[in-house]
């Protein structure tokens, strides 16, 4: 996923598509989170100018992260499409375009703009809807507590509060 400056200015009249599959399971480093990582299909084309190269990549893969109630691995799947602008001189500076990068040397590299895009789109919360991991999950009860869900706590009356939901009957007696 990376070429040369020359390599792109002979592709500028032929056009560059590409359908690769890449391994980012680095990415486990990067992110506290992030506990694996599937590999990566990154499908794309580029528009190819004498200044810039402008890519239109569609990046898909699943992350797997730890559930934020119980903690067993929620596999997260992700389509993230996006387009993105190299510019081959660092002097060119274009405001109106909002995904803009500048290159150090004569290589155009796509894993670490990937790798980027990755990392913006894990969510700061997952919860598991799998009940098939409850041996492996946190528990969710527990000496004088438990975990209720928010439908089940939603009609109850807090018993300090009870004489209040007479109050306004006496009003209407009166």
């Amino acid at each position: 996923m990376e070429w040369t400056i020359n390599q792109l200015h002979q592709l500028q009249n032929k056009g560059l598509e590409f359908d690769e599959t890449v391994n980012l399971s680095e990415l486990t480093k990067a992110h506290a989170d992030l506990q694996g990582i599937s590999p990566v299909k990154v499908v794309g084309r580029a528009d190819i100018s004498s200044n810039k190269v402008t890519f239109h990549l569609k990046i898909s893969g699943t992350l797997i992260l730890a559930c934020a109630r119980t903690l067993v691995d929620v596999n997260y799947p992700f389509e993230i499409e996006t387009i993105e602008t190299i510019l081959f001189n660092s002097n060119d500076f274009e405001m109106d375009i909002e995904d803009t990068h500048h290159i150090e040397g004569d290589l155009v590299d796509l894993i670490p703009i990937i790798k980027e895009n990755i990392l913006l789109e894990i969510p700061m919360q997952v919860f598991s809807d799998d009940s098939d991991h409850k041996e492996d999950a946190a528990p969710q009860e527990g000496k004088d507590w438990q975990v209720v869900s928010e439908e089940e706590n939603q009609n109850k009356i807090d018993p300090r509060l009870a004489g209040l939901a007479d109050f306004f009957d006496d009003d209407k007696k009166s």
